[in-house]
């Protein structure tokens, strides 16, 4: 990298990024996210900006931009941004998604694929409840995080959507369990460990022909709506603040780093 070092430093990062993603598809055979900067989840055309960027460094390293996806983070404007992108055949991954609101508008907007996090979601309910929380209610099929990620599922399936759900963000084998037959997941070295230890059968707890049976009713978004049904989800809309300012103070220590070097 020491012959961009006169470069911008947004620039400097992206080819990092991309640097980082060749060394990963090296020993993969599948996709890699690659992040567009949290500070621009707000500025849709910044984002479609960048993010053809990154498509080009890769691009240019010859790798194919079918093994590419673009990580953005799902505001309006992030999903926006995808909407273009994936119409120019260019694929996106929807991040910091808490929200039901969140997925529909992402599967309007044909986003390739959509990550959910579990985890942090069940975190938010069980933090909100205090001491009332009684964790025998809130396990499996009952965990709010998995009740949330097979409410979008069932959805996508019964309204024939194509963009895939990889839920994320574990924090139990219990929770990947509950959510078997999702399109994808991913799942930390340690909890891996956990379910090749276990040993239990897995069987799937999702399926998509019998979402298609549900009595589902489509919904559909337009900006004013979206904002207000996610202003109406307290935990989505905190998840998703947080979200964005975890990963802009991550973006901004990237930076001093790149400065300092």
């Amino acid at each position: 990298m020491a012959q961009f070092r006169s470069r911008a430093t947004d620039e400097i990062t992206d080819r990092l990024l991309v640097r980082f993603g060749c060394e990963i598809l090296s020993v993969i055979p599948g996709r890699v996210s690659t992040e567009v900067d949290a500070r621009l989840s707000f500025d849709a055309s910044a984002t479609v900006t960048r993010a053809e960027r990154l498509i080009e460094l890769y691009q240019a390293q010859g790798i194919h931009i079918d093994r590419v996806l673009i990580k953005v983070a799902a505001t309006w404007e992030g999903i926006q941004a995808a909407a273009e992108l994936e119409h120019k055949g260019i694929h996106t991954n929807l991040t910091l998604l808490f929200s039901f609101c969140q997925a529909v508008a992402c599967g309007q907007a044909k986003v390739q694929l959509i990550s959910p996090f579990v985890g942090r979601i069940y975190d938010w309910y069980k933090k909100s409840a205090g001491p009332a929380w009684v964790e025998s209610d809130n396990t499996g099929a009952k965990d709010p995080g998995v009740k949330s990620v097979t409410q979008i599922f069932n959805y996508y399936k019964k309204m024939g959507i194509a963009t895939e759900v990889m839920g994320a963000s574990f924090r139990n084998i219990g929770q990947i369990t509950a959510l078997a037959g999702c399109d994808l997941l991913t799942i930390s070295p340690e909890l891996l460990a956990q379910l090749a230890a276990n040993g239990a059968p897995l069987t799937s707890a999702l399926d998509a022909q019998s979402a298609k049976t549900l009595d589902t009713q489509r919904v559909a978004y337009d900006e004013a709506g979206f904002r207000f049904a996610l202003n109406e989800d307290a935990m989505g809309t905190e998840k998703l603040a947080e979200g964005i300012r975890a990963f802009c103070a991550d973006a901004v220590k990237l930076d001093q780093l790149l400065l300092a070097a």
